[in-house]
């Protein structure tokens, strides 16, 4: 019948394509002989070359999009499937080096790392060797999770006192630019703990690729261009970044090669001498001066002494199914707390996710009041275990969200009781190996190019995650000396029975446990595919603000209702709503995988690999 419906549907579109054809003749007959119409020259950018005049062409199409054949015509894409390995990320250059390492007998750690380096030259407005990273690593020997935490602490100079005497005070909010708005970078120890706890190669291989592209250089996409110009006015507060990044005070024209020799030399540098060139070596002296010179604390012993450190990952069960997250200082468990409240509290209130469908205003008014319950603990509460107690346990039990569903009304929207929000820069990637190896993986310098300092020489750009920290000293965040401070970034991961099922999860400061929710929601609850999960319209919403954004189409289709029950409602768009990477895996009976680290033969995994990008961003997923 599905079938039929739609050969149908397309009988109608070409008879009405026939009769605007016929009418169009007519015209021409009859008219044609009395009217001449100029006609225009070609474009002023063919092929969408852009010019002085018109930088990014793309802007100025009007167009219809087509219609895509499959089962859902929304969808972007089909998933990719693939058996021997796969990776999916927000850039098709990083998934590319990824897949390249697989080849070369990479495990999924292996994988990752090379496109995360790729990712920093890239995206270097998203990521970068001077920022945070976090994982979730499946392991297929010991058939477990194992979770890392590569976020940095404060240094040791770091007091409220401290800032006290830089103007901030607790009716302020922490710097959000510049050196003191940097804790220690912890990306690149955390990708040399997870290559040499999992990896099956060098850490100099698994570097290559992105060691390689950035002294010959890439060119620059629409997508990352258009991040990049954003970001022109913070980059040219730093000779040294806009040294960097910008060309002659812009951002690098689109479609331009952009080379970046000094994050080729860091690469090089810790190819030959692994994590310590950047925590003891020559990277760590470079850091440490520019960040003295620009009036900043950091020091030699706040790099030297630090290391990442592997933690059990948290998790709660949505119907049937395992749903893991880190657990703090990021802000993962708001995603456990959401899904409670709507698998706990729906059926109290009378609702039923899947029989109601994404298209019903109650669909999106639970999701919403769930989030806001989920985001008052998140910043009530979210703080460095080693510095505070932050009650997980309780805070992720079903008995909790069920004390909590008396607070959601399904015809009124509830104001938040507490208005912290957060927006970053963020890349979020997945890989799958031969071996049954599966990775979730994060890491990020937080807001568009971080705190706007670079490290000359070296080619990147310092995070700003300590503008995430508190000054009121009643707040478990309070900055402190060697203190983390509360994380954005949050890898996820689903499994069933102890098997791995799903690694996702999206990029955005604060969207990604409100999208993580949904995203499980789509797929467990509506039955979809993991790239349509990832296609489908989702919210974000501003717990400052308390303002709700809706993609185009939702905002068509429920903005107005949900506005009568109170919700502030604003139409958004995809920069908006972040970026998201998922993999599916699903094993075939009476496969086996391949045993030890041997890829002689070429063999493939006991199953497939199904993997979905973002269209919201540059993304691909890459298997063969």
């Amino acid at each position: 019948m599905k079938r039929l419906a739609c050969k149908l549907m397309r009988g109608v579109r070409a008879s009405r394509a026939r009769m605007v054809a016929a009418g169009t003749a007519f015209l021409v007959l009859v008219l044609g002989s009395t009217f001449a119409v100029a006609q225009s020259g070609p474009s002023s950018t063919p092929f969408g070359e852009p010019t002085a005049e018109t930088t990014s062409p793309g802007e100025n199409v009007d167009a219809l999009r087509g219609d895509r054949a499959g089962n859902w015509s929304e969808q972007s894409r089909s998933e990719v499937v693939a058996r021997h390995g796969i990776v999916a990320t927000s850039q098709p250059l990083a998934a590319q080096a990824g897949q390249q390492v697989l080849r070369d007998g990479g495990t999924a750690a292996d994988a990752a790392i090379a496109a995360a380096a790729m990712l920093a030259l890239v995206e270097p407005g998203s990521t970068g060797p001077g920022g945070d990273m976090f994982a979730i690593y499946y392991s297929a020997d010991d058939r477990k999770l194992h979770g890392i935490n590569a976020s940095g602490p404060a240094p040791d100079a770091w007091t409220p006192e401290y800032f006290k005497k830089l103007g901030y005070d607790k009716t302020t909010e922490m710097p959000q630019e510049g050196v003191n708005s940097t804790t220690v970078p912890g990306a690149v120890d955390g990708w040399w703990q997870l290559q040499k706890r999992f990896g099956n190669l060098r850490f100099k291989d698994v570097l290559e690729p992105a060691a390689k592209l950035a002294e010959e250089g890439f060119g620059v996409s629409e997508r990352i261009h258009s991040d990049w110009e954003g970001e022109v006015e913070k980059l040219a507060k730093d000779p040294d970044s806009a040294s960097i990044y910008l060309r002659d005070g812009k951002a690098p024209a689109l479609y331009s090669i952009f080379r970046n020799p000094g994050l080729a030399r860091t690469f090089r540098l810790l190819q030959r001498d692994g994590r310590d060139a950047f925590y003891k070596g020559p990277i760590a002296h470079a850091m440490v001066d520019k960040i003295k010179r620009a009036g900043g604390a950091m020091t030699l012993e706040d790099l030297g002494r630090f290391r990442s450190e592997w933690v059990d990952p948290i998790s709660t069960n949505y119907k049937g199914y395992d749903v893991h997250e880190l657990p703090p200082n990021g802000q993962g468990f708001a995603t456990l707390e959401m899904l409670n409240l709507v698998e706990v509290c729906a059926p109290k209130l009378g609702v039923d996710l899947a029989a109601l469908g994404p298209k019903s205003p109650d669909f999106w008014h639970l999701l919403v009041e769930a989030k806001k319950l989920a985001y008052n603990d998140l910043h009530a509460y979210n703080a460095d275990p080693r510095f505070a107690d932050v009650p997980v346990k309780r805070l992720t039990s079903k008995e909790y969200a069920a004390s909590l569903c008396g607070r959601i009304d399904m015809g009124r929207a509830a104001e938040p009781t507490v208005d912290v929000s957060s927006r970053g820069g963020t890349i979020y990637l997945t890989a799958g190996d031969r071996w049954g190896n599966m990775v979730s993986f994060i890491y990020s310098i937080y807001s568009g190019f971080g705190s706007g300092v670079s490290v000359p020489d070296y080619g990147f750009v310092l995070q700003n995650r300590g503008g995430l920290f508190s000054l009121d000293p009643d707040h478990p965040n309070i900055v402190a000396p060697r203190k983390r401070p509360f994380h954005t970034i949050i890898p996820a991961f689903i499994t069933k029975d102890g098997a791995p099922v799903v690694s996702f999860g999206n990029m955005g400061g604060s969207i990604q446990p409100q999208a993580q929710a949904t995203e499980v929601v789509n797929m467990v609850d509506l039955g979809m595919n993991v790239q349509a999960a990832g296609d489908a319209a989702r919210f974000n919403h501003d717990q400052k603000t308390n303002e709700l954004e809706l993609e185009s189409n939702l905002f068509e289709t429920v903005g107005q209702e949900l506005a009568s029950r109170g919700h502030k409602v604003v139409e958004g768009d995809g920069d908006s709503m972040g970026g998201y990477q998922a993999l599916h895996f699903q094993p075939a009976p009476g496969e086996r995988a391949p045993e030890g680290r041997s890829v002689k033969g070429d063999p493939p995994v006991n199953g497939v690999y199904r993997a979905g990008s973002d269209h919201r961003k540059d993304g691909q997923a890459a298997g063969w």
